[in-house]
């Protein structure tokens, strides 16, 4: 009788934090079991209450140096629901025409650097290639474009903030600055320049890239799941305000606004990760199942781009046409994620421009006053990784007691699972495996791009550990844990 093996891939390479992922093989070297294991903590929950509110959009966004204006956004939102003000008209356009910059920017760090090396060297290509380096050698002069226009949304952000990483501009009642003339028309050149850019990249990966691999986009880790994102009052898609939509597996929806999210989003806590399950609580407790899993949806750009009925910008409008008339509603195939993103890279590039031609960009009125009150507030965007909910709660002294960060990684965690599970069960057949198909178990974890520096929490209140003791010649002899 063969003994069961462990095939462990670690670090999951291209993403943002520090997983690993256990597959586990029955006797006959088929898989038992395949687990994504999230291995590092953070723990601002616990740290932020007792802090004044107004201080939560200034240090949230040192949860994750990759998203921090999603962070900074969807705090300031929730900080001026804690002091029940509505932000000027101009302050809400400022805040999203940054947060476009910054979203496009991460559109092309994740397409071209995260995810790109498994398309334009090969998914099975050698792992000492198949990086980014390897990219800059097949392709150094899209490299160098990648590179320059990443850069530009970067600029944006500081040029209009003070600051690209950590920003601090967006405060309580609205922005903290208003902007000048002549640095919008700095940013126009440079969102142009984007632009151009984010139509290059949308034909180049239709032309060289998605029928190269349709086939396999059409096969790896495809299952059906439920979706969520943020739509406008009309369907559209928006990225930094409106309200949230469920969307069922077969396409039905139900639309809330966010304040009733814990109506709709219940979760699990599973001792093995230090990621939360959250799913739809209205279609039941949730399951796994890899055929018929229960209760699960996903977040991030096939999400948006499955849950809204239009997109507001004509030539992202169009790519999601084009998308819908391949693929349906709901597209359900796990490397869509890539080809949505792209679309989503042409509506920032779109957007940026319509607001930077907003008559009232420059206007003075940018901030409404606040008073620290007992209250609670809630405030969303859509952050590169999908739907972020913040939800503080203070006292009259508007100090805060609790808080709940809902990011975007704990809501793709059930479905991260399942597509690992899935494509090593698919995958791996008589013990036999290379290191190709252990990239593509990793490949339906990308798509989702995840940041498990800010999925990560603590466990009902302590941190789990599990300690795995083996002898001199490596054997197991104990497993000790304190879940």
């Amino acid at each position: 009788m063969k003994m069961a093996k462990e095939i462990v891939i670690e670090p999951v390479t291209r993403i943002e934090g520090h997983a690993k992922v256990a597959i586990q093989l029955d006797d006959q070297g088929n898989v038992a079991d395949a687990k994504m294991h999230v291995v590092e903590l953070r723990g601002f929950e616990k740290f932020c209450v007792g802090r004044m509110v107004e201080e939560l959009p200034r240090i949230t966004p040192r949860i994750c140096g990759v998203c921090p204006w999603a962070h900074h956004l969807a705090s300031a939102k929730a900080t001026d629901a804690v002091f029940g003000v509505k932000i000027p008209d101009a302050a809400r356009k400022i805040r999203e025409l940054v947060y476009m910059a910054e979203m496009a920017s991460d559109r092309i760090l994740h397409f071209w650097i995260l995810s790109g090396p498994d398309f334009v060297l090969g998914p099975t290509a050698d792992y000492r290639d198949r990086n980014v380096f390897g990219v800059i050698k097949a392709n150094p002069d899209v490299a160098k474009r990648v590179v320059h226009v990443r850069h530009l949304g970067t600029r944006i952000a500081q040029l209009l903030s003070g600051k690209a990483i950590h920003p601090a501009a967006a405060v309580p009642g609205g922005w903290s600055r208003p902007l000048k003339k002549e640095e919008i028309e700095e940013v126009r050149g440079m969102a142009k320049e984007m632009h151009d850019f984010a139509l290059f990249s949308m034909k180049f990966a239709k032309e060289q890239i998605f029928p190269k691999y349709i086939d396999l986009v059409k096969s790896l880790a495809v299952f059906n799941t439920g979706f969520l994102g943020t739509v406008m009052e009309d369907g559209g898609l928006s990225l930094y305000d409106g309200k949230l939509r469920m969307m069922q597996p077969d396409g039905s929806h139900e639309d809330f606004a966010v304040e009733n999210y814990l109506d709709h989003i219940a979760e699990l806590v599973e001792p093995w990760s230090y990621l939360k399950f959250p799913y739809n609580k209205k279609a039941g407790k949730m399951t796994m199942d890899l055929e018929n899993p229960v209760g699960v949806y996903r977040v991030n750009a096939l999400a948006r781009i499955n849950v809204v009925d239009k997109i507001p910008t004509p030539l992202a409008q169009k790519e999601l046409e084009e998308f819908r008339s391949q693929f349906g509603r709901p597209a359900q195939a796990t490397l869509l994620f890539h080809w949505a993103r792209l679309i989503e890279l042409v509506y920032c590039t779109e957007r940026l421009l319509e607001l930077l031609d907003e008559p009232d960009i420059t206007s003075t009125d940018i901030r409404a006053a606040v008073t620290p009150r007992a209250a609670r507030g809630i405030g969303s965007v859509e952050a590169s990784r999908g739907t972020l909910i913040h939800d503080y709660e203070t006292d009259d002294k508007g100090i805060v007691k609790d808080l709940n960060l809902l990011v975007a990684t704990v809501q793709n965690n059930a479905a991260m699972n399942i597509a690992v599970k899935k494509t090593a069960t698919d995958l791996i057949k008589g013990g036999n495996y290379d290191q190709g198909i252990l990239n593509q178990i990793e490949m339906v974890i990308r798509p989702y791009d995840p940041c498990f520096s800010c999925g990560t929490h603590t466990l009902q209140g302590k941190v789990g550990i599990k300690l795995d003791i083996y002898d001199s010649v490596g054997q197991p002899i104990d497993t000790l844990t304190n879940y």
